[in-house]
Formats: structure tokens, sequence, C-alpha cells
């Protein structure tokens, strides 16, 4: 037992390496990640202290074992058994395919990642880029909301930029957690998004599978107290105004509610608008084509920033106008279900986007826009135009932000932004709008359109 042995080099460095490796993985690391996570659960305690609806220890929770409990619910079992029938495959394969869903659709939240880097970075975009402006905060209304209600924002959906605005501005209520198009599965913003709590949904797995994880996930998060932000229109405004519902969360919020028996949903409307949108002739270019999207590309997006930043080097950037935000009055969902034939989710994703509408912020550049488009050619008549909107608008309650509070800066403000980008051309009084310009001040219009055209303003309320 005693005696020596002699051993090659190579061979002792490489026990000693194995050793190394064992007495980490079983000793150290255990220890580090204990350390961390008292660490991080303690921080985390500290921060909901200040946060309106806490972070949810669902949230919080380690990924695999969210997807382990996703794969392995009774209903997402169920969908396996059959999902194996229809497509003549055995249940251990069905079962491995229902994981690869889950991994890609459970995120991965980081709530230091989300406070320490998400919400700075989103403040300093916002305001680097625009104006932001908070019209109607609404705050009493949502003060009211019942601290153990799970809070669902629904938003229009005007930019990519959303996502950034209103993260921001809910900082001080909670952690975001949105539904992600197949767009942001790209390297670098695929691990960030999943960081932030943000779930990837993909369109083109449209199987009864992968809806039954998709739906599962959702609705455990849902009766978790998770608070959720969803884009009910599916995706970005092709036309500039509000589309149609689509239902797909909606209905699934809605399908693993029980009345009496679940937690209570609160849905808060927010309605975004701005004076630039970044994506803007791309969208048009699409609606154009009549084809659903376009490809993202993060190309674009470097040509963009380096040309930001020479911008600024050589002093020639300026803001892109207004970003204004509004909330509507929250709709609780057993409050919608109590009412007789509300319910289904048809029902439901129309009040929610009437609710939106409502409150759609009208920032200059939508506002002058809408004049021009229903023939203002002279100064005279765009001032006297953009006066009787804003008059009729208010009477119905509709709030306009006026820049600086000032109507004659609001209509400079908007006709400037349209005339640098070569939309618009002013020679003395006269006004054009030139022919690549048209389909964007048509654009702009619509984002107000429902608030401002003749039959909108003459309509009775409710």
């Amino acid at each position: 037992m005693t005696t020596p042995i002699t051993l090659p080099l190579w061979l002792f460095v490489l026990i000693l390496l194995f050793a190394a490796v064992t007495f980490a993985s079983h000793f150290l690391f255990p220890s580090v990640r204990w350390f961390l996570r008292r660490r991080l659960e303690n921080a985390v305690a500290e921060l909901n202290k200040r946060l309106k609806t806490p972070i949810q220890p669902f949230k919080l929770a380690r990924r695999m074992d969210t997807v382990r409990r996703l794969v392995y619910d009774p209903e997402v079992a169920q969908a396996i058994i059959e999902h194996a029938k229809a497509k003549g495959v055995r249940e251990d394969v069905a079962a491995q395919t229902a994981e690869r869903y889950a991994r890609e659709i459970v995120p991965g939240f980081s709530a230091f990642t989300y406070f320490a880097f998400a919400i700075r970075a989103a403040r300093f975009l916002s305001q680097s880029l625009y104006r932001v402006r908070l019209t109607d905060a609404n705050s009493d209304a949502l003060e009211a909301i019942p601290a153990d209600d799970t809070v669902v924002f629904v938003m229009n959906h005007r930019s990519n930029m959303d996502y950034v605005l209103v993260t921001w501005l809910v900082a001080e209520r909670s952690a975001l957690a949105y539904a992600v198009g197949e767009w942001a599965r790209v390297w670098p913003l695929r691990g960030l998004v999943r960081a932030l709590g943000g779930y990837f949904i993909r369109r083109r797995y449209n199987n009864p599978l992968y809806r039954k994880v998709l739906a599962r996930y959702v609705q455990m998060a849902t009766e978790a107290g998770v608070t959720q932000a969803v884009f009910p229109e599916g995706g970005l405004s092709r036309t500039g105004g509000l589309g149609e519902p689509k239902l797909g969360l909606i209905s699934y919020i809605l399908d693993g509610f029980h009345p009496g028996k679940s937690r209570n949903v609160t849905f808060v409307p927010v309605a975004l608008n701005y004076d630039r949108v970044m994506e803007d002739r791309n969208l048009i270019a699409a609606q154009k084509r009549g084809t659903g999207g376009f490809r993202f590309s993060l190309l674009p997006i470097y040509r963009y920033l380096r040309r930001q930043v020479w911008h600024r080097l050589t002093g020639k950037f300026h803001r892109y106008g207004y970003a204004a935000v509004s909330f509507g009055d929250p709709l609780s969902l057993t409050d919608f279900l109590s009412h007789p034939h509300n319910d289904n989710a048809a029902d439901l994703g129309e009040a929610l986007m009437s609710r939106i509408a409502a409150v759609t912020p009208i920032v200059p550049v939508p506002l002058v826009s809408h004049a021009l488009r229903d023939g203002a050619r002279d100064m005279a008549s765009l001032q006297a135009e953009v006066r009787t909107r804003i008059e009729r608008a208010q009477s119905r309650g509709v709030s306009v932000h006026l820049a600086r509070d000032d109507l004659d800066y609001t209509i400079e403000a908007g006709l400037r932004a349209l005339m640098e980008r070569g939309f618009v051309e002013r020679k003395g009084e006269t006004l054009a709008v030139s022919d690549r310009g048209s389909p964007v001040v048509e654009y702009y219009a619509a984002s107000v359109a429902h608030l401002l055209d003749v039959e909108a303003l003459a309509a009775p309320e409710g």
C-alpha cells in the first residue's frame, strides 16, 4: 500500500487535473452557487420592497426547472400522446419535441441584467432618440389595481422601440415579460431577450403540440402573477393605424382563467405614438408589396448606429421629435366576464383595442400629417385645419400633446420633421407633399385617424 510507483509526468498532471475538476464540481461550485443564490435572493427581496408589483418566484425559478415542469404538465403530456399518434412516432420522440419547444419558449430571467443594465439602457436610448412624454399616466387607476392581481399590459405596436419605452416607463411597477417574435432569435439578442424575461414565439410552428406548450407556459406565468406585456396586433403596424387583434395569447390567458378559482387578471391598455417611427419606410414598403413583414437583420442596425455616432461627433444629430405614451383604464377579467355575452377572446380583444384607441397620443407629426392628408396646402389652411382638429378632439376628451404647450410651435415642429426628410416642400406659404412623401404622410395620419377623422369626431362617445 505504501510502495512508491513511478508515473509519467503527463499522466500525473492529468490525474491532478481530473481531481481539481471533481473537487470544483462537487464541492466548490455548489458552494459558490449557493452563496451567489443567497445574495441574489436578498437583492431581489430588497428590490421587491420598491416595486409596486413584486417579482414573482415563478419568474426567478431556474430555467430548466420551469422547462421540466412544463414538459410534465398533464395537459402537455396528453398533447404529447396525441402528437405521437398523429405523426406516427414513439411517445419518447414526441416528448423530446415538446422539450425542445419548452426550451425555446421558457426565458432565463436575470434581475441584475434587467434592473442594472436594461432599465438604464432603455432610459438612455429613449431620451437620446426622442423627447419622451407620458401624456396620461392614469396613476389613480393603476394604483387601484389589487396587489394580488396579475397585471398584463396590452399595447399597440408601432415600432421595436415600444419594448424600450414601456420597459423604462413601468420600471417602478415591475419587470415585464414580453412575447417576442422570431426576429429576436439572432445573436446576441437571443440571450439578452431571455435574460430580460422575454419568451419567444415561432409562428411557423403551427401545430397542436407547440400551441399547447406555449399556452401552458402563458397560463402558468399568469396564474403565478408574472407581469406581462402583450401586443394584441401580433406585429408592427404596416399602415400606421391600429390593426385587428390577433387573439392567440389573449385566448390562452382566457382559456386558463376560472372565475373564483384563478388569480384575477387585470389588463392595462397602453397606447404609443411617435413623430418618427424608425422602421416607417420598411413598413410602408412591406404594406405596398403585400407581404406579411420584412426580414430582420442586424446589418441595417449597424449602419444606423454608425451614422448616428458620426452625426453626434460632427454635431449634426438631433432627436426624432416626440414619443408619447398613455395608459388607459384597466380592465378586470373577472368584471369583464361577469357581463352577459362577454365570454370569448374576440370580445375581450375588441374591448382592449377600443381602450387603446381611446388614449392614443396625438403628437406633432401625425397631427400635421392628418391635415396635409386632407388637403391643407398652405400655412393658413394648415393652421386652421390643425386648430379645428384639436378643438374637436379635446371636446371629446382626447389628449393632444402640444409641443411646448404652443400650437404654432407644434405645427412648425411637425412640418419641419417632414420637410427635413424631403417628404414635404415649402415655398413661401405654399406647401406640397412630394411623391415619395405621400405614403409617409398617409402612414402617420393613419395613427390618429380614428381620433381626428370627421366621422370619428362627429360620432357620439361610448
